[in-house]
């Protein structure tokens, strides 16, 4: 299987779910948080890193209730975009966008 390369809009809520992992982590060890989670450390910091721009729905669910998050704030918070950039959708509008 092929993996098509990540947009600049994915890698770009990469970022944004690294950096909110990461505050909401705070002042807990990395170790320790990702042992909670059930995730390896590699996993955690690879995702706090922007290196896993897209990693799986039930990794973040876990990470995020280890942390106190809700879905519903790491979703926001992550789709929030710089201005000028579009974020990558799903559905027939993103079929539609890359046939122009």
């Amino acid at each position: 299987m092929v993996r098509l390369p990540l947009t600049p809009a994915e890698v770009e809520r990469g970022q944004r779910l690294g950096a909110l992992l990461r505050r909401a982590r705070g002042e807990r060890s990395m170790l320790g948080t990702a042992l909670a989670a059930g995730v390896s450390p590699e996993t955690l910091r690879k995702i706090e890193s922007g290196r896993v721009a897209t990693p799986a729905f039930s990794t973040i669910a876990a990470i995020a209730d280890v942390l106190g998050l809700s879905l519903d704030a790491v979703w926001s918070e992550i789709n929030q975009s710089a201005p000028g950039v579009e974020l990558a959708r799903s559905g027939p509008a993103a079929g539609e966008r890359l046939a122009s």
